[in-house]
C-alpha cells in the first residue's frame, strides 16, 4: 500500500508570470471567532504561513466582505487565523462562506462554488485516512508483535478510502475539485488512472498555475514511466521467433502488414480457455480485413498444446512455443507474469495496447477497422 500524504501546501503559489488577474468576492459571517478579528485570501506556502493577497476586518456580528483582485484563476485558501477553508477561484467569482471560527475547516457552509465544497470533501476525508494511517503507524512501533492484526486494520481502511476515492472521481469528472486525488496514487500500479485525472484537470482548469505545474509534472513522470515500459503505447513491438507446430521458425516481424494480437497462453490455463472463444470470434469477423493472432503458448508438452488448438478451434495459423513454460524466451521479453496476455500490434508493428480482452479487445478492434 503506497499513499502519498496531501501537504498542506498543495495550494501554493507556483510563481505566476503572465497570468490574467481575476476579482472575486467573498461574504458570509464567522461565529466564535476566538479573538481573531480579520479573514484572509491567500495561498498556503511550502515553507509553510500563508500568503495573503485580499484580507479584511470582521465585524462584531461577525460579518465581512472580501473584495479585490488577486493574481489568476488558482486554488485559494480562505483564512482565519491558523485555519482555513479551500477554494477554487475564478474571474468575477462571488462567494459566501458562513463557518465557525472554532473549527473552520468542518463547520463551514459555502454557496456559490459547488466544486469547492466538493474539494473540501476530499480533503477531509483524506486527512482523517492520514491520522488513521499515523496512528497505526506510531502503535505499530510500539506494539511490534500486533504487525499483522494492524495491516489487517489500516488495508481495510485503505480499501474504504479508495472506495470513496472511485466514487468522488466519478462524481466530479473534468473538475478541478479532482487535484488532492493526485497524491494519494500508487503510480507504480495506478498510473492510467493518475494520468486520466490530470487530463480531466488540464482540460477543466488550464492556465491555472497549479494545474499547468501538475500537468507539467505528469508529463515528466510520463516520459520517464514510457522509458522504463517496453510495451508502452506507440513504441516497437519486440521482434521474437519460435517454432510453430511443424518445427518450422516464425517471426513477429513476419506478420508486418497485418494487425496483430500476440495472445500468450497455455492448454493448462483456465482463464485463457475460456478467453479462446471470444479472441476466435474476433478472428473471424477481422481476419479478412487484415487482423490476426500470433499465440505464444507456455506449454511444455507438444501434445497438449496441439490438443487445445483443435479442441478450443484456434483456427490461424500462427501457432509458436519453445515448450519451456515459464521460461519461454518471448514470454520473459514481453514481461510476462501471467496469462492469457495480449499485445495489440498495428500494422507497422508498433504497440497499440496491451492487457486487451473481452470486451475492451473487441472495442479496440471496432476502433480500428471501423465495423
Amino acid at each position: 500500500m503506497k499513499l502519498t500524504a496531501f501537504v498542506a501546501a498543495l495550494f501554493t503559489c507556483f510563481g505566476i508570470v503572465a497570468q490574467k488577474p481575476i476579482t472575486v468576492e467573498i461574504s458570509g459571517n464567522v461565529f466564535n471567532t476566538n479573538k481573531a478579528d480579520s479573514v484572509f485570501i491567500g495561498q498556503s506556502l511550502t515553507q509553510g504561513g500563508y500568503k495573503n493577497f485580499i484580507g479584511t476586518k470582521i465585524d462584531k456580528k461577525g460579518n465581512y466582505v472580501l473584495k479585490g483582485t488577486l493574481p489568476s484563476k488558482d486554488y485559494y485558501v480562505f483564512r482565519l487565523g491558523t485555519q482555513h477553508i479551500n477554494l477554487i477561484l475564478r474571474d468575477s467569482t462571488k462567494l459566501r462562506i458562513n463557518a465557525d471560527g472554532k473549527n473552520l475547516g468542518v463547520y463551514n457552509n459555502i454557496v456559490g462554488s459547488d466544486e469547492s465544497v466538493a474539494l473540501n470533501e476530499f480533503v477531509t476525508q483524506m486527512a482523517l485516512f492520514n491520522v488513521q494511517r499515523d496512528s497505526a503507524a506510531a502503535y505499530l512501533k510500539r506494539y511490534p508483535d500486533q504487525q499483522v492484526s494492524i495491516n489487517q486494520s489500516l488495508q481495510q481502511e485503505y480499501m474504504k478510502f479508495t472506495s470513496f476515492r472511485q466514487r468522488f472521481i466519478s462524481q466530479n469528472p473534468n473538475s478541478p475539485a479532482l487535484l488532492p486525488t493526485v497524491s494519494t496514487f500508487d503510480l507504480d500500479k495506478e498510473f492510467s488512472t493518475y494520468e486520466s485525472v490530470v487530463k480531466q484537470l488540464n482540460q477543466s482548469f488550464k492556465g491555472c498555475p497549479t494545474i499547468d505545474a501538475t500537468y507539467a509534472q505528469y508529463l515528466q513522470l510520463k516520459k520517464q514511466n514510457d522509458a522504463m515500459n517496453i510495451l508502452a503505447s506507440g513504441k516497437p513491438a519486440p521482434n521474437f521467433t519460435q517454432n510453430d507446430v511443424d518445427g518450422k521458425p516464425l517471426s513477429l516481424s513476419d506478420l508486418k502488414g497485418k494487425v496483430v494480437l500476440i495472445d500468450f497462453w497455455a492448454s493448462w490455463c483456465g482463464p485463457c480457455r475460456k478467453e479462446n472463444p471470444n479472441v476466435v470470434k474476433l478472428y473471424n469477423k477481422y481476419k479478412d480485413a487484415g487482423f490476426t493472432v500470433l499465440s505464444v503458448s507456455l506449454d511444455d508438452n507438444k501434445d497438449n498444446w496441439l490438443a487445445a488448438i483443435a479442441k478450443d478451434k484456434l483456427v490461424w495459423p500462427y501457432h509458436v512455443s519453445d515448450l519451456k513454460k515459464w521460461s519461454n524466451d518471448a514470454a520473459r521479453a514481453y514481461q510476462v507474469s501471467g496469462i492469457p496476455f495480449t499485445v495489440l500490434v498495428d500494422k507497422e508493428g508498433n504497440i497499440i495496447d496491451t492487457k486487451l480482452r473481452g470486451v475492451e479487445l473487441e472495442q479496440a478492434l471496432k476502433t480500428i477497422f471501423g465495423f
